[in-house]
């Protein structure tokens, strides 16, 4: 079997590891058991998660032990990675409930049965009792502030001010790895390369305190050609969970991918062969939307199955292949009279600033004409809602 490495590389990856040679050898011999730590900031997943999602099944398939970290612990300070800002804290309830819609989303891509089966943990059980002096003596010893200072989450931080609540942020996950390293004999934390500091971290205090080998490894991040972070629309993050997100709004976000960003999309997202996925990128011309429409259906139908994949497909061509009879449809009350109310109501703008904004540049149609007054009456019964050139749904008034 190929070694895991080889894939993870081979589809563009990996940016960092330590004992690369050590760490590709274990990785060939035997079952490895690994982890990710995931902040449980929100009751669902986003695309954000997916790049790790899709590594920790290449890493399962392999043959190696998922560990999934949900960061309830850390939770409660706030991780300073790639921040200008201090995250605000939440309350152990709150935590719980994201903790538990968790394992629901995360079971679309990993195996919970078998010999290396997934598992989740929650640092709280372990962080939330730690004993202050105590941790000090026996975990604090072994960091330099020093070099804490020159760790990039930290320097980013430092003009604008750096709360001794979230300097504990490194030993904390550092801890993680040492906790799961003695519990589930883990050598291995996997995360994206924002986190290198504190993966570098855990791996180096393990080897330290324990003086046992282990590793780190760190994944480009899924940003686009121009260096932007993947996942965010006007309306915020793309979501796993469908009441966020909508099936349809997922396909069509990689339906809309820009034509340089597939074939990395394909590489990281899918689980598509590189040979196919060279052939369905080779024309930089109209025939990547033949691409496009196989990532945008490949990710929808691992986030959100089959069925629901091949219904975005269908509406998505119904809204933009004049098919009508398979356009998305929105219902929105009887008492909505403008277009202004009708924007909003059917959730394709915010707000009703958003809304006037958006007709007075010209950016709405209905039944195919640009509007130019945002307060202008909505026609009688049944009617189509063009927003920019990506949006297009059927509006139905209830009632």
């Amino acid at each position: 079997m190929q070694n895991v490495m080889d894939t993870l590389r081979a589809r563009g990856f990996i940016r960092q590891t330590v004992y690369e040679e050590e760490l590709y050898e274990m990785l060939g011999r035997e079952s490895v058991p690994f982890y990710i730590g995931f902040d449980p900031t929100a009751d669902s997943l986003h695309v954000g998660h997916f790049m790790q999602l899709v590594a920790m099944k290449h890493m399962q398939d392999a043959g190696h032990k998922p560990i999934i970290l949900i960061g309830g612990g850390t939770a409660m300070i706030g991780d300073p990675s790639g921040r200008t800002d201090m995250r605000s804290m939440m309350t152990k309830e709150t935590i719980a409930h994201h903790v538990a819609c968790f394992r629901e989303q995360m079971s679309r891509f990993l195996s919970f049965e078998g010999e290396n089966a997934a598992v989740i943990v929650n640092n709280a059980d372990w962080l939330l009792g730690l004993n202050y002096v105590d941790f000090l003596r026996e975990i604090g010893v072994h960091f330099s502030v020093n070099k804490m200072l020159t760790a990039e989450c930290f320097k980013t931080r430092m003009e604008r001010g750096l709360s001794f609540l979230e300097f504990n942020y490194m030993l904390m996950q550092a801890y993680d790895f040492l906790v799961l390293h003695q519990r589930y004999g883990c050598s291995l934390e996997l995360g994206g390369d924002d986190q290198w500091s504190n993966i570098l971290a855990g791996a180096d205090l393990i080897r330290r305190k324990e003086h046992k080998p282990a590793y780190a490894m760190t994944f480009e991040l899924l940003t686009t050609s121009e260096g932007k972070k993947m996942g965010k629309t006007q309306k915020g993050a793309v979501w796993l969970d469908e009441n966020k997100t909508t099936p349809y709004e997922f396909y069509q976000y990689w339906r809309n991918t820009a034509d340089t960003d597939v074939e990395k999309c394909f590489r990281l997202l899918t689980f598509v062969p590189l040979e196919e996925i060279a052939e369905l990128c080779r024309y930089r011309d109209e025939r990547m939307n033949a691409a496009k429409d196989r990532l945008a259906y490949e990710l929808t139908a691992m986030v959100h199955g089959k069925e629901k994949a091949e219904k975005a497909r269908a509406e998505a061509k119904g809204a933009f292949g004049g098919d009508e009879g398979t356009m998305p449809e929105v219902r929105i009350p009887k008492s909505c009279e403008t277009l202004l109310q009708a924007l909003t109501a059917a959730g394709l703008c915010k707000s009703n600033g958003e809304a006037r904004r958006l007709v007075e540049q010209g950016g709405v149609s209905v039944n195919g004409e640009r509007a130019a007054d945002p307060n202008q009456p909505l026609p009688e019964g049944e009617f189509t809602l063009f927003k920019g050139k990506k949006v297009r749904v059927r509006v139905v008034r209830e009632g």
